[in-house]
C-alpha cells in the first residue's frame, strides 16, 4: 500500500461509519463520579468502545449502530461481562446502561430487570 492510500483510509473509515452523524446522535453520559473510564479504540464494527473500572472490577462497553455484532434493529449499547451473559439497551437508555453497569461493578446488589 503506498503512503498516499494510506492517508485516505481515516476518509475512507468516516464516510462508512457516518462519524460525523454520530456526533450529534450519541447521548452524553453521566458517569458516577468513582469510576475510572478508559476511552479504547471501536475496534470489530463498534462505533464507540470504552472501558468502566471500579475498584478491581470492570466492565467493557460499546455501541453498535449498525448491528454489526449482535442482533438489535436500532443502535444499542453492549456491556460485558452481566451475569454471566451480556446486556443491551438502546443507544438513549443510558439510565438503563449505567444501572447495568453498576450491577456488574457490583456497586448495586440487586440485578437490573429488562423492562
Amino acid at each position: 500500500m503506498t503512503k498516499e492510500e494510506e492517508l485516505l483510509i481515516p476518509y475512507y473509515y468516516d464516510n462508512i461509519m457516518e462519524t460525523r452523524k454520530w456526533i450529534d446522535e450519541i447521548p452524553f453520559i453521566k458517569f458516577k463520579k468513582e469510576w475510572e473510564v478508559k476511552i479504547i479504540p471501536p475496534f470489530a464494527g463498534a462505533t464507540v468502545r470504552f472501558m468502566v473500572k471500579l475498584l478491581d472490577k470492570q466492565v467493557s462497553v460499546y455501541l453498535d449502530c449498525y448491528n454489526r455484532l449482535a442482533s438489535m434493529d436500532t443502535p444499542y449499547w453492549e456491556i460485558h461481562p452481566y451475569d454471566n451473559d451480556v446486556y443491551r439497551c438502546e443507544i438513549n437508555d443510558t439510565e438503563s446502561l449505567l444501572k447495568a453497569i453498576e450491577h456488574t461493578l457490583g456497586t448495586i446488589n440487586t440485578p437490573f430487570l429488562i423492562d
